[in-house]
């Protein structure tokens, strides 16, 4: 799978935009945009690190209630 299609994807599957997909990952709005349009290529381990973050946030949400 493409790595951009994949992190709009893990972005989508949270329900956000992208301004609040950045302050929830940590990464620039532009770095974002850049990746999904394709003008940028992130390593490939990115993608794996935002699906591995947004497991461990259920994960623990999950553990709270």
């Amino acid at each position: 799978m493409d790595i951009a299609k994949r992190i709009t994807e893990l972005r989508e599957e949270t329900g956000e935009n992208r301004k609040e997909f950045s302050i929830h990952t940590r990464i620039p709005v532009r770095t974002l945009e850049d990746w999904e349009a394709g003008r940028r290529t992130p390593p490939e381990y990115i993608p794996w690190l935002i699906e591995y973050q947004l497991k461990y946030e259920k994960l623990m949400k999950e553990k709270e209630s």
